[in-house]
C-alpha cells in the first residue's frame, strides 16, 4: 500500500490584540506595528487518523509583521536554528525543519522498527514588547527526538524597527565592551549561584563552562531594567538544572551603554 503524503497546514490565525498597545515605556501608538499569527503543521506519513498527540508532528506559531518582510524571515529563522543546533543543514524554514526532523524519525525506526516512540517539535513566538522602535520577542518551545526525556528551549529576537535590523550588542555598547561586560556579569552570577569570587567554576558537574571560565551566551533579550542573558539547558549545567537566567542591569553598566543607543533612554527613567 502506498504512504499517503505529507501532510502540511498553513493557517492564519488573527491575533487577539495586533496591534500591541504602549507598555508605559516611552512608546507610543505610533511605534507599534500591526502582526497576526501564523500557523504551521506537518505530520509523518504513519500518521494517518492518529491523533497529533500519538505520532511524529512538527508544529509552530509565530507571529507576521505588516510590511517588516526581514524581520518576519529573522523570527522564522531564529525558531528553526533554536530546534536545529544538534543537525547542522537543517535549513532556515518551517518546512525544511519539519523535512529533516521527519527524516531523522523515518531513520531511527528503520534501525528501531517495533519502538513505539515518536517524535516531537512544538515551536512558539511571542511578541513581548513594542516601545520606541525597540521591538522584543520571545522564541521557545518544546522537542522530543528520542532518549529519556525531552528538553524546552529559549531564545530572543531583539529588533529595531526603525532600523528595521536586528540589534547586536555592539550596536548597544561602546566598543571594547566585552572584557568589562563579562567581570560584571560574572559578579552578578556568583552572587545569585551563592559563590565566592574565588570559587572555581571547574568542577565539571555544577558547571561546564567552555575553556572552564565564565562567559556570557549569546542569547539575551533587551528589557527596560537591563539586559537578561538566558543559558539554556545544557548550556552550563546539567539538564535537571534547567535554563538559567541573568539580568545584568543597566545602571551596573551605564558607562558602557552607547550614547543615544535604544536603550540609552532606560538610564533615565
Amino acid at each position: 500500500m502506498q504512504a499517503a503524503p505529507l501532510i502540511i497546514i498553513s493557517i492564519w490565525v488573527a491575533s487577539c490584540n495586533n496591534k500591541v498597545k504602549d507598555n508605559g515605556q516611552s512608546g507610543s501608538k505610533n511605534d507599534t506595528v500591526a502582526y497576526s499569527y501564523k500557523s504551521f503543521k506537518q505530520r509523518d506519513t504513519d500518521c494517518g487518523n492518529n491523533p497529533d498527540s500519538s505520532c511524529t508532528i512538527v508544529k509552530a506559531m509565530c507571529p507576521e509583521f505588516n510590511g517588516l518582510d526581514k524581520l518576519n524571515d529573522s523570527v522564522v529563522c531564529s525558531l528553526v536554528k533554536l530546534f536545529t543546533f544538534y543537525q547542522p543543514g537543517g535549513g532556515n524554514t518551517f518546512e525544511q525543519l519539519a523535512a529533516n526532523f521527519i527524516g531523522g524519525y523515518h531513520a531511527f525506526k528503520k534501525v528501531q522498527p517495533k519502538s513505539t516512540l515518536y517524535y516531537l517539535i512544538d515551536a512558539k513566538a511571542k511578541v513581548l514588547q513594542q516601545d520606541s522602535g525597540l521591538l522584543t520577542i520571545k522564541i521557545s518551545g518544546y522537542t522530543y527526538h528520542g532518549g529519556p526525556h525531552g528538553a524546552e528551549y529559549e531564545g530572543y529576537v531583539n529588533w529595531d524597527a526603525k532600523k528595521d535590523n536586528n540589534i547586536a550588542l555592539s550596536d548597544i555598547l561602546v566598543q571594547g565592551y566585552q572584557g568589562k561586560l563579562n567581570s560584571i556579569a560574572e559578579q552578578i552570577f556568583r552572587k545569585n549561584e551563592k559563590l565566592s569570587d574565588t570559587s572555581s567554576l571547574n568542577n565539571g558537574r555544577t558547571y561546564f563552562f567552555p575553556n572552564n571560565k565564565f562567559s556570557l551566551p549569546d542569547n539575551y533579550l533587551l528589557t527596560g531594567s537591563g539586559i537578561c542573558f538566558l543559558y539554556n539547558v545544557y548550556t552550563i549545567k546539567a539538564y535537571a538544572a534547567g535554563k538559567t537566567k541573568l539580568l545584568v542591569p543597566y545602571t551596573d553598566i551605564k558607562q558602557l551603554v552607547l550614547p543615544g543607543s535604544i536603550i540609552s533612554r532606560y538610564l533615565h527613567q
